[in-house]
């Protein structure tokens, strides 16, 4: 159970982490000033909430871990986030298409997890919680803005979710550490949370002028260090100067 909880653990972190990476990249290069901001601010409270749930591993890790340690001196194969979060950025349309995916399974995610029996989980989705309804809410906006605004944004944007929606199933896939903590009250159903974001993501295409692409094979192998190409490229970027300078304090 020890082993599971900390994987779990990590799954969260790691999403988080890894996603607010990749939206870090977008830093000075957003479409208008205030989209850039805004867009920079939810890849400040990914880390945040990255940095609460490594906090937690580390300590569940012992031997001298650290949060830091949890975050830049792990390999490849040792990370455990959904696969969708180290793609590639894309255009803009691509970007709000993933955020948006994500976000909503994000929001029912972390509005379950309120009720975990795991008293450091249940914190840190309290704290998290208002941040994750504000990114769900940004992203949905922006994909209706895109989908029904001008021809070009509504070509782009219903590529982009074509091109997503394999890599959509892997979140709600339940492998041996889903089952356990849900089993042990400090897990969520991934059965339920796919319901309600079947729901609301249908919903939003909707209002947005879009076709919600159909179920297919999808993506997977995250959650258990089975990664993409792209996310050695991640962690080269991330991890450059604390392994070259691993007795540094940031």
């Amino acid at each position: 159970m020890k082993d599971q909880l900390l994987q779990y653990t990590l799954r969260l972190g790691d999403n988080a982490l890894i996603l607010g990476q990749r939206l870090g990249e977008w830093c000075g290069h957003g479409p208008i000033l205030e989209q850039d901001i805004a867009l920079t601010n939810i890849a400040l409270d990914q880390l945040g909430q990255a940095r609460l749930l490594m906090q937690y591993a580390a300590e569940q890790k012992g031997e001298g871990y650290t949060e830091d340690k949890m975050a830049f001196f792990r390999d490849v194969t040792e990370y455990h986030n959904c696969l969708m979060v180290e793609l590639k950025n894309g255009d803009w349309g691509r970007t709000i298409a993933r955020q948006f995916l994500f976000d909503t399974y994000n929001y029912f995610f972390y509005t379950a997890l309120l009720s975990s029996a795991d008293e450091r989980l249940k914190d840190i989705a309290q704290k998290a919680i208002k941040e994750i309804t504000y990114h769900a809410q940004w992203s949905a906006e922006w994909l209706i803005r895109l989908g029904d605004g001008t021809e070009e944004s509504h070509r782009r944007v219903q590529e982009s979710l074509n091109d997503l929606w394999e890599w959509t199933g892997e979140m709600f896939m339940m492998d041996e550490v889903d089952k356990a903590m849900l089993e042990a009250g400090i897990g969520v159903d991934l059965n339920r949370i796919k319901e309600q974001w079947d729901q609301k993501v249908s919903q939003i295409i909707e209002m947005a002028t879009l076709t919600k692409p159909e179920d297919g094979w999808m993506q997977s192998g995250g959650k258990q260090g089975e990664h993409s190409e792209y996310l050695g490229y991640v962690l080269a970027e991330m991890q450059h100067l604390p392994r070259m300078h691993p007795e540094a304090e940031w």
